[in-house]
């Protein structure tokens, strides 16, 4: 078959052609657009799960740590509670008859309530207190002392405690 080709279907073939060409371009333009778009996007996407990696590590590592520290409160809590029992238990098998208290007052005033002098001693010795400083305060009134160690005895007959040194008795001017 032979088929003639004239000069201006030779220019309409070279116009679709350079048509199909310039196409071929803005098609080539766009997908290379498109791409670029996507593989930004696909960068961005790889950051954000890498940060969320990285922040769910950390949660992790701290949510071991907060339970790690739950499991230790609970377990002193635990034993101080055993602890409270047993005292409570002890308390309650014991008559308080003879039982002694010792009050660490300040200028007289009550401040700390103790089971015995020599806890008394060492917790004020935890608050800068001289151990070894403590001595005898005499017949001076308790007002007259800085701080000041008080035994108290249990007395059944009043159903409370007393002072177990109970001061001497100062005549009172113009008494008779």
């Amino acid at each position: 078959m032979i088929r003639l080709v004239t000069a201006g279907h030779l220019c309409q073939l070279e116009q679709d052609a350079e048509q199909a060409r310039s196409r071929a371009r803005e098609v080539q333009a766009q997908a290379d657009a498109a791409l670029g778009r996507h593989v930004r996007e696909l960068h961005a996407v790889t950051d954000r799960a890498e940060r969320a990696e990285a922040d769910a590590t950390e949660v992790g590592e701290f949510l071991s740590r907060t339970l790690e520290e739950l499991f230790a409160a609970q377990q002193e809590l635990l034993l101080k509670d055993i602890e409270i029992r047993r005292l409570r238990a002890e308390l309650e098998g014991e008559s308080l008859e003879g039982r002694s208290l010792t009050v660490l007052l300040h200028y007289g005033e009550p401040h700390t309530v103790y089971a015995s002098r020599e806890d008394a001693y060492a917790d004020t010795a935890t608050h800068g207190a001289d151990p070894d400083g403590w001595v005898p305060s005499g017949e001076r009134p308790a007002t007259e002392c800085r701080w000041r160690c008080e035994a108290f005895i249990y007395d059944a007959a009043s159903n409370g405690f007393r002072r177990a040194h109970m001061p001497t008795p100062q005549p009172i001017e113009g008494a008779a």
